[in-house]
């Protein structure tokens, strides 16, 4: 009977090379035989099924044929986990791509070769901070400059991020010679492996230190308070974002800061209201001006406006002021200031007023 080694690992036929690996790690994890509640029989099964699946030649053979391919000469034989691995990279064994480390470090207090051995001399941007500043409607209008205090992580000024007190001592450390990480044996159901661990002795630097820096007890970075100058351009909107590079926080091993994200909040404004460029106010007017027409000083942006209102006037209708809005962000060019004129209706008339009214109709 075929096998079906897509249903084994748990991923479509159409799965990716990563989404395989990922699933075969996964699985590998959980039902390693040297693992509590590990399942040797299941733990075969998921290897082969990995054998021919990570393999571009062998998983083309086997979505045409099936799993009896290898009887046509086309797979070798799927020596599985227990027939001979070929030095972990030959046939019949794990892809020579595969990190073993990635599978056995969770076993062993191990980690991955690469990783272990490498990230000592990395360098390391350093994380992005995220704030919230509001501003006035005016002030994102025409634009302004803020300045603000921020706490972030930075390189220590005494020893200039080193980590040492200056004039100590920097000494390559006796317990990994300066690679920053440590060889470990372990046995396992493969036999003995060799992995890579961080060493503890200088945790990964490579170095220890004669004297550690009295300002930073050693980590070549402080929390300290920074004064910022933002520049909140004309015509910013609610909930834009701006970035301010490198002044986030300090990076690692002579990794670039990170960036500063600003979210701009704009405050209520008593009179105006903002839609993208435009901005919007109502005007109130009385019968007789709606019906006669008249002219309203009305406030924009950019000062007083003296507004004409055309007699007959219908409650609710409004009036483009072009060009009197806020400013495009980006490229020449201003919204608009729209005005909605209402028409109100009085409440209570004296006998003259109610009297001219009666004659109107």
């Amino acid at each position: 009977m075929s096998k079906d080694y897509y249903n084994t690992l748990g991923v479509e036929k159409g799965a990716s090379e990563e989404e395989i690996k990922k699933a075969f790690r996964k699985l590998a994890h959980q039902h390693h035989p040297d693992k509590n509640g590990g399942n040797d029989t299941k733990f075969k099964e998921i290897n082969e099924a990995y054998q021919v699946l990570s393999d571009k030649d062998k998983r083309s053979q086997y979505d045409q044929f099936g799993s009896g391919f290898e009887n046509m000469g086309g797979y070798g034989g799927a020596q599985g986990y227990g027939g001979g691995f070929g030095g972990f990279g030959g046939q019949g064994g794990f892809s020579q791509d595969f990190d073993l480390g990635d599978i056995f470090g969770e076993f062993f207090g191990g980690g991955s070769r690469r990783s272990s051995s490498s990230s000592k001399t990395r360098s390391k941007k350093g994380s992005d901070i995220e704030i919230s500043l509001e501003v006035d409607f005016m002030e994102a209008a025409f634009g302004i400059t803020k300045e603000i205090s921020l706490k972030r992580i930075e390189k220590c000024k005494h020893c200039d991020g080193a980590g040492n007190e200056p004039g100590t001592k920097v000494n390559t450390c006796s317990t990994c010679s300066g690679k920053g990480s440590v060889d470990r044996i372990v046995t396992s159901f493969f036999g003995q492996m060799r992995t890579q661990v961080t060493c503890e002795s200088c945790g990964g630097e490579g170095k220890t230190f004669e004297k550690k820096c009295t300002n930073c007890n050693g980590d070549g970075i402080i929390t300290s308070s920074h004064d910022v100058k933002i520049n909140i351009p004309a015509g910013i909107d609610n909930d834009q974002t701006l970035r301010l590079t490198d002044e986030g926080n300090a990076g690692s091993n002579g990794g670039r800061n990170g960036d500063l994200y600003i979210n701009v909040k704009i405050k209520h404004h008593k009179l105006f209201k903002r839609d993208g460029y435009d901005v919007m106010t109502d005007i109130e007017i009385s019968f007789p001006e709606a019906a006669l027409g008249c002219k309203k000083d009305i406030e924009t942006v950019n000062g007083t406006f003296s507004l004409k209102i055309p007699s007959g006037i219908q409650s609710g209708t409004v009036i483009k002021l072009d060009d009197q809005g806020i400013k495009h962000l980006e490229g020449k060019g201003y919204g608009d200031h729209l005005v909605t004129v209402k028409v109100v209706t009085p409440k209570h008339l004296s006998a003259q007023e109610k009297k001219a009214y009666e004659d109107l109709l």
